[in-house]
C-alpha cells in the first residue's frame, strides 16, 4: 500500500481552518472520543472490526488484511462518493484531513484511495493516539491559565459568560460537561458526553484561544458528573491563580432559588438524599421537609451548609501562592465580571 503523498503530525493547523476530518476508526471507537468537528467515516464498522481483530491474533497479518479487502471491495465506491460530497461541500477548497487510531493502514488505505480519486488528501501522522497525547500536552502548558473561583451561589457560571461578553476568553468546563459540577448539577438528566469526548472538546475550545492572553476557567473538581477530567488539565487548575467572587449568603441563597426555582422537586429530594452521609441524616430531613412544604430558600440554606464545608476542605487541601477575593456583594453579572476583570489586571 502506498503512503499518502502529504502527511502531518496533529496541531493547531487542524482548527485554524474549517477542514473536514475522516475518523476512520470503528463507529464504536467514534463514540468514545473523537477530534471535535471531525466525521465518522469508518473503513470497517463494529462487527468487521472484531472479526478483523480476532484473525490477525489468531492467523496473523496476512489473514487479516485479506479479510479486510473483502469488507472493504464493495463500499470502495461508496467511499469516494461521500467524500467528493464532502470535499465539493466545502466555502474554501481544503485538503480532507483522514486518520485512524495510530496512523496505520485504516486512514493509509482511505487516504489511497481517495488520492487515487483524485481528492487533495492530508494523513495525520500518529492518527487519534497521537492528537490525545498533544491535547495532554498543552493543558499541562496553558501559558496564562486564570481561575475563577467562589463558594456556591455566587453565579462562577453567570460571571464567566459575563466575562466572555466583555471580550475575555473563557473554557467553559461545566458548558462542555453538560453538568453544573455538585450532586444538584443534572437534575434534567441531560446526557453528557464520554470523559474522552470532554477533553476533546475543551481542547478545541483552548486552541482557537490567543495563547498571548489570559485564558480562564472555573475551579472544578476532578469529576464533573459522570465526566472526569483529563489529569493534566486538573494538575494545571489546582496549580493556577484564582480570583474569588465573595458575596454575602443571603446573595448565595437567591442565585441558588434562581437557578433551582422550577426543578423538579423530587430531582432536588433525590439530590438531597445523595449527599446525606456528609450531611447528616437530621439536616438531610429538615431539608426534604422544606422541600415538601415548598420552602425552597430553607432547603438551599441547608445546601450551603454541605457545599461551604466542602469548599473549606478543598481550599485547605490544595494551597494556592495566589488567592485574591474579589468583593461583588450587590452586583450583577456583567458588574462582578468587570470587577474580576480587573482584579486580575491590578
Amino acid at each position: 500500500m502506498r503512503e499518502a503523498s502529504v502527511q502531518r503530525p496533529p496541531g493547531r493547523w487542524l482548527f485554524e481552518q474549517p477542514h473536514v476530518i475522516l475518523d476512520t476508526r470503528s463507529p464504536k471507537e467514534y463514540e468514545k472520543g473523537h477530534i471535535t468537528g471531525a466525521v465518522s467515516f469508518p473503513l470497517f464498522d463494529n462487527d468487521e472490526r472484531a472479526v478483523i481483530g480476532t484473525l490477525y491474533k489468531q492467523r496473523g497479518k496476512d489473514a487479516a488484511v485479506e479479510r479486510g479487502l473483502e469488507f472493504v471491495g464493495p463500499k470502495m465506491a461508496e467511499f469516494v462518493r461521500e467524500a467528493k460530497e464532502r470535499y465539493a461541500a466545502q466555502v474554501k477548497p481544503l485538503p480532507l484531513v483522514v486518520h485512524c487510531w495510530r496512523g496505520g493502514m485504516r486512514s493509509g488505505s482511505v487516504a489511497w484511495l481517495l488520492e487515487t480519486a483524485g481528492l487533495d488528501v492530508v494523513k495525520i501522522t500518529g492518527g487519534y493516539k497521537a492528537y490525545r497525547a498533544l491535547a495532554r500536552t498543552d493543558f499541562a502548558q496553558i501559558p496564562d491559565l486564570r481561575i475563577l473561583g467562589g463558594m456556591t451561589g455566587v453565579g462562577k457560571t453567570q460571571i464567566l459568560q459575563a466575562m466572555r461578553a466583555q471580550g475575555a476568553q473563557v473554557v467553559d468546563l461545566e458548558g462542555r460537561a453538560g453538568h453544573l459540577g455538585s450532586a444538584f448539577g443534572n437534575l434534567d438528566r441531560t446526557p453528557q458526553p464520554t470523559s474522552e469526548q470532554f477533553g476533546n472538546d475543551c481542547h478545541f475550545d483552548l486552541v482557537k484561544m490567543d495563547a498571548s492572553r489570559p485564558i480562564w476557567m472555573e475551579n472544578e473538581s476532578r469529576v464533573i458528573g459522570t465526566v472526569n477530567q483529563p489529569q493534566e488539565l486538573f494538575d494545571a487548575l489546582r496549580e493556577a491563580p484564582v480570583w474569588a467572587v465573595n458575596r454575602t449568603e443571603e446573595e448565595r441563597v437567591d442565585e441558588l432559588c434562581r437557578v433551582y426555582g422550577d426543578a423538579d422537586r423530587e430531582a432536588l429530594k433525590a439530590a438531597f438524599m445523595r449527599i446525606r452521609e456528609k450531611l447528616g441524616g437530621l439536616k438531610m430531613q429538615e431539608a426534604l421537609d422544606a422541600l415538601d412544604a415548598g420552602d425552597l430558600r430553607s432547603a438551599a440554606a441547608i445546601g450551603l451548609m454541605y457545599y461551604d464545608k466542602l469548599y473549606r476542605h478543598t481550599r485547605e487541601r490544595y494551597a494556592r501562592d495566589h488567592y485574591v477575593h474579589v468583593e461583588c456583594a450587590g452586583m450583577d453579572f456583567a458588574e462582578a465580571a468587570a470587577a474580576v476583570l480587573a482584579a486580575a489586571e491590578a
